[in-house]
């Protein structure tokens, strides 16, 4: 039996690994401390951004992150406003950086 971390957890444990990389991050939407799912932005501070939410990798069964959604940075918002109209439980966290740095290809995210 795994133990699976809550979304408030593991948000924080993120947050302190992008610090720990310099990097600028900031809850944008908190959402069910427990079961909520998230999603990630990456602004490049240059108009545009790109969105990452958790799937799986159907022919592994991995766990992967997956662009949800790409572009300017306006239709992205809007996109996320989509999505957390659809689920208030939603994490919504916003990088902000030039090298489109999120970590996410990192073991353990």
């Amino acid at each position: 039996m795994s133990a699976r971390l809550t979304a408030d957890f593991w948000v924080r444990a993120y947050l302190a690994r992008l610090r720990l990389a310099d990097i600028p991050a900031y809850v944008t939407a908190r959402g069910d401390p427990t079961a909520g799912a998230v999603i990630v932005k990456c602004a490049t501070l240059d108009g545009s951004a790109k969105a990452f939410q958790r799937s799986y990798d159907l022919m592994s069964g991995e766990r992967i992150w997956v662009v949800l959604a790409e572009g300017p940075e306006a239709a992205v918002d809007a996109a996320l406003a989509r999505q957390r109209a659809n689920d208030p439980d939603l994490w919504i966290i916003e990088i902000e950086d030039r090298a489109a740095r999120t970590l996410l290809d990192e073991p353990g995210l």
